[in-house]
């Protein structure tokens, strides 16, 4: 059983250096992505679809959780709310920072897991994260950390895809090929400074197996686990479509995209059942 034990913990902290590891080399040009998003119409895009599923209150108290370079912190932040922002990368912190002080935003960063916060409970109104739950270790600890951190009537509202579900669904990773092959010849001369290599794509394949929810189905996961906590869902939409994204990354990744969680917390049902760690 030690033994065991043992190794399930040095399987977890290989899982965490690699994951580290891929968003510190992505962090230069993933702030790259966020300040174009930031300089030009998806900033409103983005601040107007999260503030219309957000309590209606004059100054949020908001949580981002993976804030990455930092584009919804600053973009609320400039809005006017308190903003707090964690990521478990020093070298994203680092560059929302940059990004915050470029911006004129004021937000407080911390390096920090998304699973484990440090936050007393009903600290905040509002959560938000972006392409975060996908590859945490602890999901379900997760959402119960940030159901934990907010008030009575906060809400959540994160956004993510599955990413890695095609490893484990095969009718899906034939739509996935024959996308990717018609999205090739209709853009033969697109090029991302995202884009990944072969070699990456496989290094993240592998560590995507090791993560608990490559092969679950969402948001019907994520509206189970909620409501197992007491949140009230409010709305789910299944694909955010190009109307806060670039409508070629949002062709490009067909048929995965970005799907959207809103939650409540109700005071008078949190929570109804304890996630287990």
């Amino acid at each position: 059983m030690e033994d065991k034990m043992k190794n399930n913990t040095a399987e977890q902290t290989t899982i965490l250096e690699d994951l580290t590891s891929y968003w510190t080399d992505r962090a230069h040009s993933y702030s790259a992505q966020n300040l174009a998003e930031m300089n030009d119409w998806r900033r409103q895009a983005w601040r107007k679809l999260i503030l219309k599923h957000a309590p209606e209150k004059e100054c949020l108290r908001i949580l981002d959780v993976g804030t990455g370079p930092g584009f919804f912190a600053i973009n609320l932040a400039l809005a006017g709310h308190e903003v707090t922002a964690v990521d478990v990368t020093e070298h994203m912190i680092w560059h929302a920072r940059q990004n915050a002080e470029s911006y004129g935003a004021n937000v407080t960063f911390l390096v920090q897991r998304g699973e484990f916060l440090p936050f007393e409970d009903g600290s905040f109104d509002l959560i938000v994260s972006r392409n975060v739950i996908w590859n945490l270790e602890y999901p379900e600890e997760a959402l119960a950390e940030w159901a934990r951190v907010l008030a009575p009537g906060g809400r959540m509202v994160y956004f993510d895809a599955n990413w890695y579900l095609y490893l484990y669904d095969e009718e899906l990773r034939a739509k996935k090929e024959a996308a990717a092959a018609a999205f090739q010849t209709r853009h033969s001369s697109y090029h991302s400074a995202n884009s990944l290599s072969p070699q990456r794509i496989r290094e993240l394949e592998q560590t995507a197996y090791a993560l608990p929810l490559s092969s679950k189905k969402r948001p019907e996961w994520d509206c189970e686990i909620l409501r197992k906590l007491g949140m009230d869902v409010v709305q789910i939409v299944d694909d955010i479509g190009p109307g806060v994204q670039d409508p070629i990354e949002w062709e490009r990744d067909a048929p995965v995209h970005t799907f959207m969680v809103c939650a409540e917390k109700c005071a008078s049902s949190y929570p109804k059942e304890k996630v287990q760690a």
